[in-house]
This record gives C-alpha cells, sequence and structure tokens, in this order.
C-alpha cells in the first residue's frame, strides 16, 4: 500500500497518512476525513470510494481501473459520522439508518460529479461513492477508440431517424458513456436541430441541448410511465438508460418502429446474447428483427505498463492463440500493478445482415447468431481481445479475468 501511495501524481493526497493522522476527537474530523478522501480518489481517478463498518474500525477502499485496492481501517467509532457527513453531502437524510438512500454530492470545486449511495449493514451503514468522469473527457464517438468499424458502423446509424441502439455490457463496463457521447454527436452535428429527450436512473452528466428526465419511484414516475409520456414530448431521439425488463423493452422497440430513434443499455455478456435475452424476455422475434438497427457489446480491459515483460512460457497464454504476449510486471508508475489506464474491447452486431436477421426470426441461439455474425465481418470481442494482446497493450491474465475462460465460437 505504500508504494501504491508513493506512485500517486504529484497532486494527489497522500491519504493513507493524511487520514491516520486525523484525531478522531476532533469536532471536524469526520468533515476533514470525508474531504481529504475524496480528494484523494479524485487526483488518484478512482471510478468508486467503499467505505465499510467493521468490527475493527472504518475499511476504506477505492477502484480503481476496475479494480477494488484497500486503502486501510481506520478508527472505530468513526464511521457513523463519517458517513453521516457523506450524507449531508447528498442531502440524504442523516436520521435514516435502517433504509438504503441515495443523493448527488456537486462541488462547484471539480468538474468530477459523484454520487453517493448508503446501505444498512450489520455494523452500521455502509456507504459508496461513484465518481463519474470529467465533462471535458470522452465527449465524442472518436474519444472512446472503441475500433474503426466499430465507430463507424455506429456513426452511420446515429444519422438514422428510427430503430434502436443497444450498448450492452456488464455493470462498469462503460455504457453510459457510450451512450452519452452518441448524445453528444446527434447534438453536435444536428446544431441543435433533433428533439432528443432522455429518461435516466439516476442522471448522470448534464448534457447541453438534451432534455434529461430522472426516474423518481416514490412519485410513481417509473421507466414504464415515463417512457410512455415521453413519447407524447415530440421526441426524435430518445435515451432510456437501461432496459431492465420486458414491458420497458417493448415500448422501446415499439417506439423505434413508429418514427425515432431509439438508444439504451443492456445487461448482457455479448451482443448476440443480447438478442437471446430479449428473446427469453418474450419479445416477438419480428420486432426484434425490424426495430432493433445494432447491439454494440464492450467490455473495458486494463492496459499494461512500461515495465510489462515478455511472456517465455506457454501456460502463461492461458489457452489464448496468440503468438506472441506480454505480463504485468510492476513499477512506480503503476504503484507496483502492472497496468497503467484501461482501453475498450467492443464488437458491433448489425441488424441489417440478412443471415443474422433470418436467425433471429428463427429464435436461433446466441452461438450461432455470433457465428454469422463473424462470417458476416464482426470483429468479436475475443479477436480484439487476441490483437490486445499480441500488440502488448494487455495480458493474457487480464483477458480471462474480464471475459472469462471460454472462447467465442465454443
Amino acid at each position: 500500500m505504500r508504494e501504491l501511495l508513493n506512485a500517486m501524481p504529484a497532486d494527489a493526497t497522500p491519504i493513507d497518512s493524511e487520514l491516520s493522522a486525523l484525531d478522531p476527537a476532533d469536532p471536524q474530523y469526520a468533515t476533514r476525513f470525508v474531504e481529504a478522501v475524496l480528494t484523494a480518489a479524485r487526483n488518484r481517478g478512482a471510478s468508486d470510494l467503499h467505505l465499510l463498518p467493521t468490527p475493527g474500525g472504518l475499511e476504506v477502499k477505492w477502484r480503481l481501473d476496475g479494480v477494488l485496492v484497500p486503502i486501510g481501517t481506520f478508527p472505530s467509532g468513526v464511521s457513523a459520522n463519517i458517513v453521516a457527513r457523506l450524507k449531508v453531502l447528498a442531502d440524504l437524510l442523516t436520521y435514516r439508518t435502517d433504509t438504503p438512500q441515495e443523493g448527488r454530492i456537486r462541488s462547484p470545486e471539480t468538474a468530477v460529479e459523484m454520487r453517493a449511495s448508503t446501505f444498512p449493514t450489520l455494523y452500521g451503514e455502509k456507504a459508496v461513492v461513484r465518481l463519474f468522469t470529467s465533462s471535458s473527457r470522452f465527449l465524442q464517438l472518436a474519444d472512446l477508440h472503441l475500433g474503426d468499424d466499430v465507430e463507424q458502423g455506429l456513426g452511420r446509424l446515429l444519422r438514422e431517424t428510427s430503430g434502436a441502439i443497444l450498448v450492452v455490457g456488464p455493470a462498469g463496463s462503460g455504457k453510459t458513456t457510450t451512450l452519452y457521447a452518441c448524445l453528444r454527436e446527434i447534438t453536435a452535428r444536428s446544431q441543435g436541430g433533433r428533439s432528443i429527450v432522455t429518461l435516466e436512473d439516476p442522471i448522470e452528466v448534464s448534457l447541453p441541448g438534451v432534455a434529461q428526465s430522472q426516474v423518481n419511484l416514490p412519485a410513481g414516475f417509473d421507466l414504464t410511465s415515463g417512457l410512455r409520456s415521453i413519447m407524447r414530448q415530440d421526441p426524435e431521439v430518445i435515451l432510456v438508460g437501461e432496459i431492465r425488463d420486458r414491458e420497458t423493452a417493448q415500448i422501446a422497440l415499439e417506439a423505434s418502429l413508429t418514427g425515432q430513434l431509439v438508444l439504451s443499455s443492456f445487461h448482457a455478456s455479448s451482443a448476440a446474447g443480447a438478442i437471446s435475452r430479449l428473446l427469453e424476455m418474450g419479445l416477438e422475434p419480428y420486432v426484434l428483427r425490424s426495430g432493433l438497427l445494432a447491439v454494440i457489446s464492450q467490455r473495458l480491459l486494463r492496459k499494461l505498463c512500461r515495465c510489462a515483460r515478455p511472456i517465455d512460457r506457454p501456460e502463461e497464454l492461458l489457452g489464448l492463440p496468440v503468438g506472441q504476449a506480454h505480463a504485468s510486471g510492476g513499477c512506480e508508475a503503476c504503484a507496483g500493478t502492472g497496468f497503467l489506464g484501461r482501453m475498450v474491447l467492443a464488437e458491433i452486431l448489425l441488424i441489417d445482415q440478412s443471415d443474422v436477421g433470418r436467425a433471429i426470426l428463427s429464435r436461433s441461439s446466441a452461438g450461432e447468431i455470433e457465428q454469422l455474425a463473424r462470417r458476416s465481418g464482426m470483429i468479436d470481442r475475443w479477436q480484439r481481445a487476441c490483437t490486445a494482446v499480441e500488440e502488448g497493450l494487455t495480458s493474457p491474465a487480464e483477458v480471462r479475468r474480464v471475459l472469462g475462460l471460454g472462447m467465442a465460437g465454443e
């Protein structure tokens, strides 16, 4: 851990020593603790900050490049005050400790937006703070480096006036970032000439020129009712933050058939897997065939640091069909992890391919759809991963960590 903190940028806070130096008896302890740990998380580029009460004290971790890293455990008896301070910043009810809560932390000093959530546990409330990317990054599709075929295909589809585009992947794979980049692309091209409306849960970043709406379950404003109401707002482009059930999927795809371009995210392991899941949810094949334009699947892989070492033992390739590869090393620049930053692995499944369309209508399996798409020219996630390994961008171990033990087509 000491190596990790020494490797932080010059403007970062030496978080363990600074927090340990704070006096729990100080009336401003919680305020100073929260300020220090949030500042360090922003400077270090963490995506999430975890504060978990334990019998031994408050355990603090943060997520760097998709991996949870321990910071330390701090004196017991202070966790309640620290979580309470976070709740104050997020405009949550400090006296309610028996129910989950969510809120936003707004800081005029930084462009990084934060969302805090609390959850009751055995030893007190756990708090997790999600730190969103600065609005100055990842503005357009070109900034995402999705791959030429994905970027060009998606860019072409964003000019369409109707149809649905799904961005799929597990939690934390950058789906919302891609969707926001799509909306910025549409806004820039149309110069404000298209009516764009979103329904999100929650709104993560404010987008100029876009009418953004947030789900409010206590008020009865959910995705389904909100999507029906949006249809009366004269929309041309609709973004649904996430498709979670059959009814939302049905309404979204119906909208795509009646003259709106619909963008949304969906949890699925692959582009073909998303088609299979939607069929299993009860959507009619003809609706998917006619309404969907494309499915983009993406994952985030850690990139190797310059300290990476060549692999000289075949077993270190972990079964990947590559001719050469590198493994993670460890140096001051990467804080001993061997990785520095992340890259996107993306695949785009175009539904207008005749073989894929017929496979959907016949309710073919995800494996069959994926094979047909590959024959039609789709570069899948495994092909991209193997190319990235051979180019020394990532390691076989990282590919297996993110994509699992299988291989496309198996």
